[in-house]
């Protein structure tokens, strides 16, 4: 029986092509120490976070300068009654969030054939949330994430590599392909693509997959159920049988507490691909236990000594069911999906930058091909952009700078469909000019208490 783990699924039979088929042996143990790594840019350490299910207009569509929610939106709740009812973007505020399903079914029927529509009128049929998809956050809830943004660089044209839930995205996150080309859930035998990590390790690059709170125990083969088969979909390599027989493989494959001994120890690898566990920001799991996660991932690598040659980059597996406005780019049989949040933190990252390079999932693969002279893996990532446009290797590494949770000057927080307000504000602000000017006309005696 298939361990399905996302709703009603449109089958697929075609598989992406595989440039590189042949799986490399592993290399030698203790590779290179990453320092010391022949690169093609300042970057010596790349490490990549996976968080899940929030679009970018969920978590930045007001974010100044990005390309956010228009001005006129308006959800129909029906496409197929004209000047029906709608539902206009909102602030989230402290509403419950009910889960929301984010399989390819949901994904086509938001997209409307390209009209981009059915944001609200698709949840009729998969579970009632309401108005819920049209909702989103701003930095009054998550101002570590907008503090970020305004410091280093943001993402705003950077796709989810599927048009489906997390198995396919996780999959082109670390193969470049769907991994399972009939279907956006786990098969039942050993996968056998090739992997980034098969690059690297072939290639004497040192590689870790960093786990919070990992159970090395729940693999393919002995697969649970609940949170225990949520591993298997954040952390593709326990469906593959050479990274669970292999110890040159599978003793890279460790839990996060890992990472934070490696950034005291120096021994931080190249590369290191990240997932959480109970701080994924999955609805309806806490965005702000996110936001402290990842905050102490940052915080960890900038007061370590590798932080003048790291960069650290975050995003987001799906959409999960939120508004986006984009409509996204069709690149083959699989997507891409909806715009995922995605941010870069490095000393040589830009700063307040919004790149609008069109990326995807595949892109992080492109520049560790890129960065470490590896060979692609898939047609996907052999056609991807990398994120170079978001550095400046021009200038020298830039000091740390720890960002806190507090926002003054706060961003404005306009709701982008109602410009009613911004007549409101320029009407106030011309009644305190005329105010001004007749105090300047008629002046009158200061108290000195009031010069005190």
């Amino acid at each position: 029986m298939r361990r399905r783990l996302a709703g009603a699924l449109s089958a697929l039979a075609v598989a992406t092509l595989v440039v590189a088929p042949s799986l490399p042996a592993a290399a030698a143990a203790d590779p290179t120490p990453a320092d010391q790594l022949e690169t093609t840019t300042p970057i010596k350490h790349f490490l990549v976070l996976m968080q899940a299910n929030h679009s970018f207009d969920n978590y930045f569509g007001t974010y100044p300068g990005a390309d956010g929610i228009p001005a006129d939106t308006c959800m129909p709740t029906d496409p197929e009654v004209p000047g029906g009812d709608c539902v206009q973007p909102f602030h989230l505020e402290d509403q419950a969030i009910a889960p929301m399903s984010q399989s390819a079914a949901v994904f086509a029927e938001q997209f409307g054939g390209g009209a981009m529509d059915g944001f609200v009128s698709a949840f009729t049929h998969f579970g009632g949330v309401g108005k819920q998809p049209m909702g989103h956050y701003d930095d009054r809830d998550i101002p570590y994430y907008w503090n970020v943004a305004d410091n280093f660089v943001l993402f705003d044209r950077l796709f989810t590599s599927a048009a489906g839930a997390s198995v396919w995205n996780h999959m082109f996150w670390v193969t470049g392909t769907a991994g399972n080309p009939v279907a956006d859930e786990l098969p039942e035998t050993s996968l056998d693509v090739p992997t980034i990590f098969d690059r690297l390790q072939a290639a004497g690059v040192s590689w870790k997959f960093y786990v919070q709170n990992y159970r090395p125990e729940i693999t393919y083969r002995t697969p649970g159920s609940g949170n225990a088969a949520a591993q298997l979909v954040r952390v593709p390599l326990l469906n593959f049988d050479r990274f669970l027989d292999d110890p040159a493989l599978n003793s890279h494959i460790v839990d996060m507490s890992e990472y934070h001994q490696d950034l005291q120890d120096g021994t931080l690898p190249a590369v290191g691909f990240m997932v959480p566990s109970g701080a994924s920001e999955h609805p309806p799991g806490s965005i702000q236990a996110g936001q402290d996660f990842v905050r102490s991932l940052v915080d960890g690598l900038m007061t370590s000594s590798s932080w003048d040659t790291s960069a650290f980059m975050w995003t987001y597996d799906d959409w999960g069911g939120w508004y986006d406005h984009v409509k996204p780019p069709s690149v083959d049989e699989y997507g891409y999906g909806f715009r995922s949040p995605g941010l870069l933190v490095s000393p040589y990252a830009r700063k307040g930058h919004v790149d609008h390079t069109t990326l995807d999932f595949t892109s992080q693969l492109k520049f560790i091909e890129n960065n470490w002279k590896v060979d692609s893996l898939a047609t996907r990532d052999a056609n991807a952009n990398d994120i170079t446009s978001a550095f400046d290797f021009s200038s020298p590494p830039r000091e740390t700078t720890l960002l806190g949770t507090s926002r003054e000057p706060t961003a404005p927080h306009s709701n982008p469909s109602n410009v009613v307000y911004l007549s409101y504000g320029l009407a106030v602000l011309a009644l305190a000019l005329v105010l001004a000017a007749s105090a300047m006309r008629w002046p009158r005696k200061i108290s000195r208490k009031e010069a005190a």
